[in-house]
């Protein structure tokens, strides 16, 4: 019986975590679980899984929860950065898997990291802002830091088939979002509720959007850079519209691998928790013979910016990539509200990343000094109009 904390189980990997749980009972307990806002969701959970800690993001939430759990789950709950991290480092689990959305999850994740968990990561902003120390901890700690993203679940996949010295390149494959072919003038006029509908995958809002502006790949090449110990220039990004390759490798010897399958998160999540075994998750098959083609196209960065920008900011190194994600957060939440355009997401965030200073990425109070001077920078950009 492996005992899993779970980071953000009301979000959409959550919810699938949860599904793999649910089916395999008698492999995995969930004992520590934490979520944000959608305290009834959790309340459902709570009854369902009943963990022995509980976290919500604040004091106010975790009122709202002791009216709608049971009497003897009361005690356990937990709210806050600190609640969060001890559902993170709960004693009796072996695994944590990240799963909550944006840099919320870096405290956490070296929490549990320095407590000795393996990590299932689906939080890619935890690498995106603080890959050298997540992985030195990784390394010091002697753990397992498993992908759930389904690209680097796909990398990690396709990279045991070969030897990390033969690696000549990693490829990332993205589906292009709903806007995949748009120009610009066009990019002027998408609605919110049409950057939200992604073409194949079912996820929250925050990473539908940041899927529509490329963000999305762009966090995950930076995430791949760390995760996978390769240089900027050894990750490459091609659109893949049917989302069936997950993502590629290339040997020094023209041999590529790929990973293929069904879009359904469960696989990945799966793999993670379940290493180096594979569960019969009992779903439906990959039918080649029904794909009518597989295509791939050059990303359009003169459209689609924001992965221009990612690229940037990995070789610009120090806390360029927590500038990066820090003011993409921000935009990101105010096109959900209304306040600014789609395209300019990517413009609020490439005028933060000119305006914040550099500092190192080996020290993690200049990464959270730097994340919170993006986020107030991007905020004041928002507010001034642009």
């Amino acid at each position: 019986m492996k005992c899993i904390a779970l980071l953000g189980s009301t979000g959409s990997i959550g919810v699938n975590v949860l599904e793999v749980v649910r089916q395999f009972p008698e492999r995995y307990r969930i004992v520590a679980m934490a979520a944000g806002t959608n305290v009834s969701l959790l309340a459902q959970q709570v009854r369902e899984f009943r963990p022995k800690l509980i976290s919500v993001i604040d004091e106010q939430r975790a009122q709202e929860l002791t009216l709608l759990v049971p009497h003897e789950f009361r005690a356990r709950i937990v709210f806050g950065v600190e609640g969060n991290k001890a559902v993170a480092s709960f004693p009796a689990a072996v695994m944590t898997v990240t799963a909550v959305v944006g840099a919320a999850g870096l405290l956490p994740t070296l929490a549990a990291i320095e407590a000795g968990k393996d990590i299932g990561l689906a939080n890619k902003e935890t690498l995106v802002m603080a890959g050298r120390i997540v992985m030195a901890a990784v390394r010091e700690k002697g753990v397992r830091l498993l992908p759930i993203d389904s690209e680097h679940s796909a990398i990690f996949q396709a990279l045991e088939a070969g030897r990390k010295k033969d690696l000549k390149k990693i490829i990332l494959t993205a589906s292009g979002g709903p806007f995949r072919g748009m120009k610009v003038d066009q990019l002027l006029r998408v609605t919110r509720e049409q950057a939200l509908k992604h073409p194949n995958w079912s996820m929250g809002q925050k990473i539908s959007i940041d899927s529509a502006t490329l963000m999305n790949k762009g966090l995950e090449v930076i995430e791949a850079r760390w995760l996978f110990d390769v240089a900027a220039e050894a990750i490459e990004v091609v659109v893949h519209p049917q989302s069936i390759v997950h993502s590629l490798v290339e040997y020094q010897d023209g041999s590529v691998l790929a990973q293929l399958g069904i879009p359904d998160m469960r696989i990945p999540i799966a793999y993670a928790l379940s290493y180096p075994e594979r569960l019969p998750l009992q779903l439906q098959s990959l039918q080649l013979s029904q794909c009518a083609s597989l295509e791939f196209q050059e990303p359009d960065y003169h459209c689609f910016p924001a992965l221009r920008l990612a690229f940037t900011a990995l070789r610009r190194g120090g806390v360029a990539p927590a500038v990066l994600n820090g003011a993409n957060e921000v935009a990101v939440a105010a096109f959900l509200q209304s306040r600014i355009s789609f395209s300019q997401i990517a413009e609020t965030v490439a005028r933060t990343m000119d305006i914040i200073e550099q500092g190192s990425d080996a020290c993690l109070e200049d990464i959270l000094r730097a994340d919170a001077a993006a986020r107030k920078a991007a905020d004041a950009l928002i507010m001034n109009g642009l």
